[in-house]
This record gives C-alpha cells, sequence and structure tokens, in this order.
C-alpha cells in the first residue's frame, strides 16, 4: 500500500511513533500526543456563541511530565518534509521551547535555531536519527543558561495525584520559568497571569516542587482576602497536608512548613501590631504574595513591612493587573514579569469567557447639569452653582432619577435576558450602593418576593450582605442573584457563573478596570456561562482603546433614547441558567473588625477612610438615554462600528473574493459543513444569518443560500424549496426500491435540519430512517458504505445544482 493513500494519522502510528520510541523516549512519560494548546476561542454574535476549532500539538516531547523540550508537528506523505514547520515553530514559542519538528513519515526536518544540538538551524534527518531525551535535555538546559547545580531544582516533577489534572500550557511555563530563575538564584520575582487562569494552582505546582526538592523549606503564602486564604488551604494546596497552617492574629506555630495568612493577620491592629515578628527574619525562605498589585511594592504598605522583614527570602508576586503608578511599582520591587499571561490571550485560546458590552450613554452624563439661581436640594441644602458632570454624580451631587433610570435598564436587561443570571453592580460609594440596592428591590417586587435576597447590597461596611458573598459565587446557590458593590468585589471574588457586570463607578485606573472585568472571565460550560454582558453607564469601554487594555470586547451597542435595550438580534437572549456563586468570605479572621471596603492605602468615598464630601441630593432633574451604535470587533483589535451582515461580508469576501471562488470550494468540498465550520471560526454565525434572510423568505434558508444572498447579492432559496427541485430532477430515476425510499427520508431530514445532518451517516440510525433497515442493510441497497457516501455526494450536488448557473 502506498505511504501516498495513508492518513496523517496513519503517518503517526505507522512511522513517527516508532521512530520516536527507537531514539528512547518513554511513550507514557516523555511522549504527549494531541497536546492541547487552545481549546477555541469562544466569538459571541447576537445572543448565540461558538467555538473555533481546538489548536493541538501532534506531539509534545518532554524530559519528564510537564516539561516540554520540542514539538513535532505531522503530515501524510503528499506533504513535504518541512510543511508543518512553521506550525511546530509556533507551538514551540508557545510553550518556550527551543526545538521544533516537522515530519510526513519519511524523515523529519529539525528547527534548532539557537545550534544546540546542531551546527545549522534547520537540519534534515532519517527518522532513526531523531536526537535521544538527554540529548535534547541538555541542548534545553543551555538554552536556558541552566548549569549542573540546578538540575536537582528543575527536575523536580510536578505533583501528580493521578487523577490525570495537569497544568495547561501557560500554567506549565509560569511554573518551570520560576524554578528555573530561582534555580539560577533570582530572588524577587512577578508573575502575571488573568482573573481565571489557575494563579492559585500554578502558585502551588511551583511551591510544591521546590519544597519538595528542599530548596524551600519554610513558605509564607499572602493574600488579602480570608475566603481565599481558607479556600486556598481546602484546594489546591491540600496536598501538603499536616505541613501546611494557616496563620491567625492569636496564634503562632512554628512547627510547620507551609504557612497561609491573610495580611492582616500578620500585621495586626494597633494592639496588634507586627504579630510576624514573631518569627525570626531568616525563619522563611520563600513568600508568596497573592494579588500583589494591591499594594504590596509601596514603600509605606503593610506588605511591604512583611516583605521588608523577610527580606532574605525570595519573594514571589502574583497578579492579573501589575500596578505602575508614581506611588507604587510592582516591576520596581520585583522586576520584570518573569511570564505573562494576557486576558487577550486567555480569550484567544478559549480558557476565558469573551464578552459584549452594551454602551448606555445618559444626556446628564454627557451634557452635564447646572443648578439655577438659589437653587437647594431636597434637604434644603442650597446647591453651589457650577456645571456637574460624570465625575459629580453619586460623589458630590445625587439625581435621584438618575439612578433609578440606571436600575429600571438593568432591571430591562434582566427581564429580556434571564432574571435569574446572576449579576454584578459596581457603584460610587456605599451610599450610592445603597440607593441602588433599593431602586432595584423596587422594581423588581416579584422576584424578591419570591425571596428577599434577590438583591443585596455586598459592601465592606455591612456584615450581613457580606455574609451572603459565599452564597453569591456559589454554583449551586440561586441567591443573591444582584450583588451591589462598590470595591469590595473589585478582586479576589470567583464568580465564575457571572453573566452580567455593570459599571455604574467611574474607573480611574486600567488595574482596577482590570480586576472588575476579571469578576465575569470564568467559563463554566457545566451552567452554560461561555460569555458575560459588560452594561456600562459610565464610559468605561473608552478603556478599550487604551494599549494597556489587552482583552478586547467582542460588540459594543448604544441604545439611543426609545430603542430597545438589546439590539434587535439580542432581544430574545436564550442564555438561562440558575445563577450562583463561588466564594469570598471576607470577614477578617477570629471575628475581628470587617476589612475595608478600600486596600490599605486606597481610600474612596464613604469606604471608611477620610471625610466623605458634601453631597447634594436633587430629585426633580429628568434623565434620559441618548445615542446609539453598535460595535464589532475588527480583523486588527479594534472596535469598528459594523452590522452583523457586513461583518459577514467582508470575512466571507476575505476567503472568497468572488461567487466564483465561493462555489468552487464549495462544489469540492466532500463535507459541505466543513466550508461552514471553517467560517465559523472566523465568527460567521449561522443562525444569526439565516435567521436575518428568513425574514425576506418566510421560511427557513440553508446557510449556503445566506452567504449567496448576503455577501453575493444573489436570490436565496429555502431549504424545502431546494429539496422541492431535487426531488423533480433525474437524480432520483437512478434508483428504486429500499435505497430511493432512503434518498426521499433523507430529503425530508435536510429540508427540516439542514446539510450537516444528512452528511452525518448516525442519520440512518434516526427515525424514520431506522424503520427502513439497519444501518448495514441501508448501506447495502447502494452497493455498501462507499456507495452510500458516493448517494449522498450526489444528492448534495442536485441539491445545489443550481449554484453552477448562478456562478
Amino acid at each position: 500500500m502506498s505511504k501516498q493513500t495513508y492518513s496523517e494519522r496513519d503517518i503517526c502510528t505507522k512511522f513517527i511513533t516508532p521512530a520516536i520510541q527507537q531514539a528512547g523516549w518513554n511513550l507514557h512519560t516523555q511522549v504527549r500526543e494531541e497536546y492541547t494548546i487552545s481549546d477555541g476561542r469562544i466569538m459571541v454574535r447576537g445572543r448565540i456563541h461558538s467555538r473555533a476549532r481546538p489548536r493541538r500539538a501532534d506531539y509534545v516531547l518532554c524530559f519528564q511530565t510537564n516539561q516540554p523540550i520540542a514539538v513535532i508537528e505531522a503530515k501524510d506523505a503528499n506533504h513535504s518534509l518541512g510543511h508543518g514547520m512553521q506550525q511546530a515553530q509556533a507551538y514551540a514559542e508557545k510553550l518556550d521551547v527551543p526545538f521544533a519538528i516537522s515530519s510526513n513519515g519519511s524523515g523529519f526536518l529539525f528547527s534548532d535555531p539557537h545550534r544546540l544540538v546542531f551546527a545549522q538551524a534547520e537540519t534534515e534527518l532519517a527518522l532513526d536519527q531523531l536526537p535521544r531525551p538527554d540529548t535534547l535535555w541538555y541542548g534545553y538546559r543551555r538554552w536556558k543558561g541552566l548549569n549542573e547545580e540546578a538540575r536537582p531544582v528543575i527536575e523536580q516533577p510536578f505533583f501528580n495525584d493521578g487523577s490525570g489534572r495537569a497544568p495547561r500550557y501557560y500554567q506549565a511555563v509560569a511554573i518551570n520559568r520560576t524554578v528555573e530563575a530561582i534555580a539560577k538564584g533570582q530572588n524577587r520575582l512577578l508573575l502575571v497571569m488573568a482573573t481565571g487562569t489557575g494563579k492559585t494552582y500554578t502558585a502551588f505546582q511551583l511551591i510544591w516542587r521546590l519544597w519538595k526538592v528542599g530548596r524551600k523549606q519554610r513558605i509564607l503564602f499572602l493574600a488579602d482576602r480570608n475566603a481565599l486564604v481558607d479556600q486556598t488551604k481546602r484546594g489546591d494546596f491540600k496536598p501538603f497536608g499536616q505541613a501546611m497552617t494557616k496563620i491567625t492574629k492569636r496564634q503562632i506555630e512554628k512547627s510547620h512548613e507551609i504557612y497561609l495568612s491573610l495580611y492582616q493577620a500578620v500585621t495586626g491592629s494597633e494592639e496588634e501590631q507586627n504579630i510576624y515578628k514573631q518569627f525570626s527574619p531568616e525563619f522563611f525562605d520563600l513568600v508568596v504574595i497573592d494579588e500583589c498589585h494591591r499594594g504590596s511594592a509601596a514603600e509605606d504598605s503593610a506588605w511591604r513591612a512583611i516583605l521588608d522583614y523577610f527580606s532574605g527570602a525570595t519573594h514571589i508576586g502574583l497578579t492579573a493587573t501589575p500596578k505602575e503608578t508614581t506611588e507604587v511599582s510592582n516591576i520596581h520591587y520585583f522586576g520584570e514579569p518573569i511570564y505573562t499571561y494576557s486576558l487577550k490571550q486567555g480569550i484567544d485560546d478559549g480558557y476565558l469567557a469573551p464578552y459584549k458590552v452594551i454602551r448606555v450613554d445618559l444626556d446628564r452624563d454627557l451634557q452635564g447639569w447646572r443648578p439655577s439661581d438659589g437653587q437647594t436640594d431636597i434637604h434644603g441644602e442650597l446647591i453651589e452653582d457650577r456645571i456637574y458632570n460624570l465625575r459629580d454624580f453619586d460623589r458630590n451631587l445625587v439625581l435621584t432619577q438618575r439612578t433609578e433610570l440606571v436600575a429600571r435598564t438593568i432591571t430591562d436587561y434582566l427581564t429580556q435576558t434571564d432574571p435569574m443570571q446572576k449579576a454584578i453592580v459596581f457603584c460610587e460609594n456605599i451610599d450610592h450602593a445603597e440607593r441602588m440596592r433599593q431602586a432595584l428591590v423596587n422594581l423588581n417586587p416579584k422576584q424578591v418576593a419570591k425571596n428577599r435576597k434577590y438583591v443585596m447590597r455586598i459592601t465592606g461596611d455591612e456584615l450581613e450582605g457580606k455574609a451572603e458573598l459565599d452564597h453569591f459565587t456559589d454554583p449551586e446557590e440561586p441567591y443573591p442573584v444582584i450583588a451591589v458593590t462598590s470595591k469590595l468585589m473589585t478582586t479576589g471574588v470567583d464568580a465564575k457563573t457571572c453573566k452580567l457586570i455593570v459599571l455604574d463607578q467611574r474607573i480611574q485606573s486600567m488595574t482596577e478596570f482590570k480586576q472588575i472585568i476579571g469578576r465575569g472571565t470564568r467559563i463554566d460550560a457545566e451552567h452554560d456561562k461561555f460569555w458575560f454582558t459588560i452594561l456600562d453607564f459610565r464610559k468605561a469601554t473608552e478603556l478599550f482603546a487604551d494599549p494597556a487594555f489587552d482583552g478586547d470586547p467582542e460588540q459594543v451597542y448604544v441604545p439611543g433614547n426609545g430603542d430597545p435595550l438589546l439590539p434587535e438580534d439580542d432581544e430574545t437572549d436564550d442564555s438561562s441558567d440558575d445563577e450562583e456563586p463561588a466564594g469570598e468570605d471576607s470577614t477578617s479572621p477570629d471575628g475581628g473588625s470587617p476589612e475595608p471596603e478600600y486596600p490599605p492605602g486606597e481610600g474612596g468615598d464613604d469606604g471608611g477612610v477620610g471625610e466623605p464630601p458634601k453631597k447634594y441630593v436633587v430629585n426633580d432633574v429628568r434623565v434620559a438615554v441618548i445615542g446609539r451604535r453598535v460595535q464589532y470587533l475588527g480583523p486588527d483589535g479594534k472596535l469598528i462600528t459594523e452590522e452583523l451582515t457586513d461583518y459577514t461580508r467582508k470575512t466571507v469576501r476575505a476567503h472568497y473574493a468572488t461567487l466564483s471562488d465561493f462555489l468552487r470550494r464549495w462544489e469540492d468540498s466532500d463535507r459541505k459543513q466543513a466550508v461552514l465550520d471553517e467560517l465559523a471560526e472566523q465568527g460567521v454565525f449561522w443562525e444569526e444569518l439565516t435567521s436575518e434572510v428568513e425574514k425576506t423568505l418566510g421560511d427557513t434558508p440553508d446557510p449556503f443560500d445566506a452567504i449567496v444572498h448576503i455577501v453575493y447579492g444573489q436570490p436565496a432559496l429555502t431549504r424545502r424549496q431546494r429539496a422541492a427541485k431535487a426531488r423533480q430532477s433525474d437524480y432520483f430515476t437512478r434508483y428504486e426500491g429500499q435505497a430511493r425510499a432512503v434518498l426521499d427520508a433523507l430529503l425530508d431530514k435536510y429540508a427540516d435540519n439542514g446539510v450537516a445532518t444528512i452528511e452525518d451517516t448516525k442519520v440512518l440510525q434516526m427515525a424514520p430512517l431506522d424503520r427502513l433497515g439497519t444501518v448495514v442493510e441501508l448501506a447495502g441497497a447502494f452497493g455498501g458504505k462507499a456507495g452510500y457516501q458516493e448517494a449522498v455526494r450526489n444528492l448534495e450536488t442536485t441539491l445545489y445544482a443550481d449554484a453552477a448557473t448562478v456562478g
């Protein structure tokens, strides 16, 4: 049998895998086949989403489990030896490895740009010349600048609980880079990983490796939320067992090796200052600071005092958003990040949920408001005569009708989509949050009657509300549904089922903005959470254009006065889960005073720091919504004003410039669904497009017709019209008996469900075909499986016979 007839999988099985094994690679511990690089980006249009195709490396060669050192990309024998090289190099770059290899089963093309193993950048090798593991491991260590003394540290295995759980590729890179840097003597390190990408699990694995090899024997893990500490102890850090303890204010035990602490627990209140000094400065040799953007690098911060005290230890900062201001610099303290995995990368890889934005502009926000001469507020206070704008609202001036309009808009959105979807409403301050809570309660009487906790204010000053935070973040708890807050929930709250983020707070820093967005970026497939919505009342969407922001929104919609809150294609949003939560107990250890709503050193209105400003309350100023536009993410990563049909037209024409180009690809494809899937990966959403054409036709069209109509301006047919024309063609005269009955049933399936259904052989097991005979019998009516598949291809040719004349 000719090698040219083998599939890519056959080439791997018969030639590449045996060559790898012959070179001394252990297939169980050192070779990962179909290694996942990307789950496939989630794309959102209107009320639906789709996933791009996952990206997987054919082979990843590892010195040990989770220690990649080379990538092999395989192609079938009809491709050249180096056809997969560029793909292999792209995967190698992501995996942070120096070697990329391409093969078509006849040999290997080995890329070694740093000349670590071979004398030239690319070398052709026979199948029996693949380098051995120790050869590539030596080259890898040279590339990383790791000497023999570093080997025990970097060769310490990852933790494996036997469940099959393993770090994702970017987590492995973060762990390996950090361990390697420490092995080389680096003592100040910063890891930047977007919210929802597993910073705690990453921290556990790198601590585990350093601890097990004995390089770091006493470790302090600091977090700024009590529930984060408890959650870490019960979750990712559980394998440390009895070697681990949690520090509280009143108890310091020195018999453990892994210490978890809320940083307030070791700095203490005025009467219990500096509990951490009960440890000697040399006690810890590793300090890991979670959410280190929260002020740990500020000269006068409480965390900085801890770091200075344990200055001889290695310090690792973890954050999604490093803070760089004139007062605080994470990079100045820790150095440049050892590794960065951004929000944009997480969304592109399909590990984080994308989002769409509904931009709501209010007239008073854009135009401002000035009191009339001598005007007083509802308390009789004379209002200072000046123009008040967005900077003032809910801080210096309260327009009660504005609060009611925002609450009504939120309620309208939830009513039109799913009233039980979890939502976080970010307000300017605690007073604003309480007024918003009241407005939402009054606008949702039926929901509140079902459960008074439908809306809860969760702020730093109110214990009952904070007690509901765990319930809000627990996916199995339906209440609270709407959490109204100001600063307390901007960070450290793992609300992975949250589908709506409402911004009625003026965002003053990119760090804060990214943290807020991070409350919704987790994916929860079990509860149908694949994307979320940002409802923006404070022009925060302008930050998307800032180069410092790395996660572009999928869509921005600005309804005008009288326009529906949702775009037309969104008004019947089918997202419907009983929403849920995940936990953050923000009370202090041992039942002490609550944590401040603002981080230490970051005060705010009514947050318990300083005097609140003078505030006027006015209830007779009308506020309305103005403006409307729809924006989508363009191919260059920038937001562009564009309707869905325009986006489709441009996307399809980028692949098929003319109708003839498209028809040629359609006719040549053995599976029509493959063409549709390719375009879906580029953000073409068939349900939306066919619905658009259906408005004109009065019945469901084929995606093929949606394309030729919307993109190329040709007349469209419905699926039933295509099926009827096919029945009248000469094609059916070739068949009789059972074969004719099968084709008739397939046409009915096509008319009901589309071309994908008839291309799947499982259709033969569905009614009414299952009543015509077994799968073997039905295929036998066409002379066997190959004859049946040929008949289906000819049926598709008949269905789209008019396409040739159109082209």
